[in-house]
C-alpha cells in the first residue's frame, strides 16, 4: 500500500510539472512594438525656448533607448547639454492595452519629472501629461514625428501653466547613428 502512495505521489508530481511546461510565457502586446522604433543610440541638436523652464539657447545631446523587461516596456536614457547645464535623464514606457495607450514616466537629474499616457497615430507620438519642474507643475506635451526610414525623428515640446495656452518650449531633431565606442 505505501509504495501505490509514493507511485501515485510520484506520478501527481510528474503530471503537474507536465503541465507547467506547457503553460506558454507571456507575451509582449504588439502595440509595444511601435516603441521598438525608438531603439538604438541617437545624437541630437535643438534649441531651448526661454520661459518659466529656463533660458532660452542652442542644446544637444545623445540618448540611448532599448526595450526591458522580456520586451514589455521600453527604457531611454539621455543627456543634454543645454544653455543652462548638463541634465540627464531616465524614462519609462510600458503599454495598457486596457486603455489602449503607452504610461510614460521621465525623471531628470534636476528632480524634474514628466508623467502621463501617450497615443501613438502612424509616426506620429502624442505625449500629454505633467512636468513637475522648476517648483511648479505644468501640464506638458511632447510631440514626437519619426521620419519614414526610421533613422530621425523631430520632437516639438509644449508647456502651459493655465492649460489654455501652450507655448514651444523646446525643439530638437534626432538622428540614429552607431553607439560611441566606450572608453
Amino acid at each position: 500500500m505505501r509504495k501505490i502512495a509514493i507511485l501515485s505521489s510520484l506520478l501527481s508530481i510528474c503530471f503537474v510539472i507536465a503541465v507547467q511546461a506547457q503553460t506558454t510565457a507571456p507575451k509582449p502586446d504588439p502595440a509595444l512594438q511601435k516603441l521598438h522604433a525608438w531603439v538604438g543610440h541617437w545624437t541630437f541638436e535643438g534649441e531651448s525656448k526661454p520661459g518659466p523652464l529656463g533660458p532660452g539657447g542652442k542644446d544637444s545631446g545623445e540618448y540611448d533607448g532599448k526595450m526591458i523587461l522580456g520586451g514589455f516596456a521600453f527604457q531611454g536614457r539621455w543627456t543634454d547639454k543645454g544653455p543652462a547645464r548638463e541634465t540627464r535623464g531616465l524614462e519609462i514606457y510600458g503599454y495598457d492595452p486596457v486603455n489602449k495607450n503607452y504610461p510614460f514616466s521621465i525623471y531628470m537629474d534636476d528632480g524634474g519629472i514628466f508623467s502621463g499616457a501617450m497615443s501613438v497615430s502612424g509616426n506620429t507620438y502624442t505625449l500629454p501629461g505633467k512636468l513637475s519642474a522648476a517648483g511648479k507643475v505644468f501640464d506638458a506635451r511632447l510631440i514626437i514625428t519619426n521620419a519614414a526610414d526610421g533613422m530621425s525623428l523631430t520632437l516639438k515640446g509644449e508647456v502651459s501653466a493655465d492649460g489654455k495656452t501652450w507655448s514651444t518650449f523646446t525643439e530638437a531633431k534626432y538622428t540614429k547613428v552607431p553607439p560611441a565606442a566606450k572608453k
